[in-house]
């Protein structure tokens, strides 16, 4: 029989608003886009300054190297290196947090008596998303001159152990999809389904990769954020280390929620599958539907919170949106998934779980549009970016594979009306059977119900055939009457295995089925490209942060500040316990007007130490102004910080530190200082 596609007018199943979906979509993706102004980058953290600049020359050697990032970064002792001509490092070792307001500067000192040449300032971290950066840039002292320093040419995060972080990030978004979207197919649309055994090979194949996944990326990820070698998967300090750390901590959470999967997993294809009693098998639907979804948002939430949604701009809304994203990507692309491995080894679908499948897929979609939207302003939120960047470029890949998916999901649902219209049919004849018990339907047609029994292979269906037609011949046993019970049995089962075999033939013959199964495979297709495109994005630097970095890089170098910045190092000893130590201050940039100051204290072993209460005032006596209160926030152990600091005119100020190291042990030491 052939095929005829099914028209494009209006459906009587529902009017194709997934198509209205779409372009509301993309109409409003356009406004926002035009509406979003500049903002702060919002993930993937990227070097928008430095002092010096790259390829600046400034007279003399610096006494310090900073750095300023769109984000918070992770750094490590040997996080920023400073290198000299001769390849020699020229930095004295762990970078300083300097941050203050709303820039992110992060500074190393440098030895005293540099001489003139080209030095390499080379860097890597983790930005707060989880991806690791870095980056290198050269200036100059006196004079640019031979450098044996070759710049890095590969990027953090690359190499073998790169390859197979990236493949077990595949991986683990495919795991999820499957596993979530499979088992919302089976709830929400074909509660049957639970106890076919190709629905629950997906569901715990989905499982089985997102564990195996999730494992991979967990030892993977010391060597993908630090040395790249491969043999330091194992090394026992690095996991410590990364389970210290944000995207660790999700991962292992990962890993305990998906044991919460597994009796789930158990329930929903064990208990639920082989219950009977309509109530008791409603309730457990509630039951496994409820604690689904939490187990499922919460997987879900693992991602937003260790990746692009946890940081940058509005990440409270973020992470909540991001998570709703994935849940609809999975219901759809999962459920897809699900519906095709029904349709192809199940063919006694039902077309009522396809109606409810495209139910749950238009919802889906509209989840996806408004979350979409807004992931996009947030990560792009310009024209430029839109079409200038890589992410925007794959943005754009995306939303047309999105176009593509729904238009063919569109057709999908012209052959499911199809189907629909004929089952209607099906049942006003089955109605009418039913009052005219004269009508009965011929065996075998499309619309009885296959009997139990086991399907047999095509091949052993002609031997069936005629093993069954010569027992129901005239004259023969076929009556079973006075044939062995052996003989017996096994004529039944043939009997049962050729009704099944032609049922089967009847429904792959079936042009509207026949039609879904392919648009299904096409749908499919699309959707793994898709899910490969969207992988991509999500390890891709955002349009903000690309052009920010772009617009630091071009900034022309300043002019080098000589004796600005004021330095200051004073010992102190408030008398008791613990009571020694050295304030290290620095004032930047030690002018008039606004200033950042921050504050270090060491011990006497030169490890950081902190105390209760630190207290800065500015006093300049030969104009009778002050003292000045300051009070600094502290920021990490030891290290205290204020922004916003006014000195009001240049001369020679007395700046005093008080320092409480207990409760009544506290000393004020001071130091007249030039500002200005």
């Amino acid at each position: 029989m052939t095929a005829t596609a099914p028209r494009f007018g209006p459906s009587p199943v529902r009017r194709p608003l997934a198509a209205v979906a779409l372009l509301a979509a993309l109409t409003s993706l356009l406004f926002g886009l035009v509406l979003a102004g500049a903002s702060p980058a919002s993930a993937h953290a990227a070097l928008t300054g430095s002092d010096p600049q790259d390829g600046a020359v400034v007279a003399t050697a610096p006494e310090e190297v900073t750095l300023t990032f769109s984000e918070q970064i992770a750094l490590d002792d040997d996080s920023i290196r400073v290198l000299d001509p001769s390849g020699e490092r020229a930095d004295t070792g762990a970078p300083r947090d300097l941050t203050s307001g709303g820039a992110v500067r992060y500074g190393v000192q440098l030895h005293n008596g540099l001489p003139d040449g080209t030095y390499t300032v080379a860097w890597q971290a983790v930005s707060a998303d989880s991806h690791p950066v870095s980056g290198a840039f050269t200036f100059s002292v006196g004079a640019p001159s031979e450098t044996t320093v070759a710049l890095p040419s590969g990027e953090a995060g690359g190499g073998l152990v790169g390859a197979l972080y990236g493949i077990a990030r595949y991986a683990a978004y495919a795991g999820f999809i499957l596993l979530a979207g499979g088992s919302a197919f089976v709830l929400a649309c074909w509660q049957r389904g639970a106890g076919v055994r190709p629905l629950q090979r997906l569901v715990v194949r989905g499982w089985v990769t997102l564990t195996a996944a999730t494992l991979a990326m967990l030892f993977l990820r010391n060597p993908y954020t630090g040395s790249g070698k491969l043999a330091d998967a194992f090394d026992l300090d690095g996991l410590q280390s990364v389970l210290d750390t944000k995207p660790g901590a999700a991962l292992v959470s990962r890993l305990l929620l998906l044991g919460a999967s597994a009796l789930f997993i158990a329930v929903l294809f064990g208990a639920y599958a082989k219950r009977e009693d309509e109530k008791e098998k409603r309730d457990l639907t509630f039951g496994l539907a409820t604690g689904g979804a939490v187990i499922a948002a919460g997987i879900a939430g693992t991602w937003a919170l260790a990746e692009h949604a946890s940081t940058g701009i509005q990440p409270g809304i973020a992470m909540p949106v991001d998570v709703l994203h994935l849940l609809a990507v999975a219901a759809w692309l999962g459920g897809l998934t699900a519906l095709l491995v029904a349709l192809y080894r199940t063919p006694d679908v039902p077309s009522a779980a396809v109606r409810r499948f495209s139910r749950v897929a238009f919802s889906s979609v509209v989840v996806l549009a408004a979350t979409g939207l807004y992931q996009s302003w947030r990560q792009v939120g310009s024209w430029s970016a839109l079409t200038g960047t890589r992410y925007g470029q794959l943005l754009l890949v995306k939303v047309a594979l999105v176009g593509v998916l729904i238009g063919v999901a569109w057709i999908s649902r012209r052959w499911t009306a199809r189907l629909t219209e004929r089952s209607g049919s099906a049942d006003d004849a089955d109605s009418a059977d039913d009052a005219d018990p004269a009508v009965s339907r011929p065996p075998g047609s499309a619309d009885s119900a296959p009997p139990a029994g086991p399907s047999v292979p095509e091949s052993e269906g002609a031997e069936a055939v005629a093993s069954v037609e010569a027992s129901d011949a005239p004259g023969s046993a076929g009556a079973d009457e006075g044939v062995a019970p052996e003989r017996a049995a096994q004529l039944s089962r043939q009997r049962a295995a050729l009704t099944a075999t032609k049922e089967k033939r009847a429904r792959d013959a079936d042009p509207d089925r026949s039609g879904l199964r392919r648009s299904v495979m096409v749908e499919t297709g699309i959707a793994v490209v898709l899910l490969v495109v969207t992988t991509i994005l999500t390890a891709t630097e955002p349009g903000r942060t690309e052009e920010e970095a772009a617009r630091g890089s071009s900034t022309a170098a300043a002019a080098p500040v000589t004796g600005g910045q004021v330095n200051l190092s004073l010992p102190f000893d408030t008398g008791g316990q613990s009571g020694k130590g050295t304030v290290r201050l620095d004032i930047s940039p030690g002018g008039t007007g606004s200033n950042s100051v921050h504050l270090w204290i060491d011990g006497p072993d030169e490890r950081p130490m902190d105390v209760p209460e630190v207290k800065l005032a500015f006093t300049l006596e030969s104009k009778d102004i002050g003292p000045l209160p300051v009070v600094p926030d502290r920021l990490t152990e030891g290290h205290w910080s204020a922004s916003g600091v006014q000195i009001p005119m240049a001369g020679d100020w007395k700046v005093s530190v008080t320092v409480r190291t207990s409760d009544i042990d506290q000393t004020t030491i001071d130091k007249n200082v030039k500002i200005g």
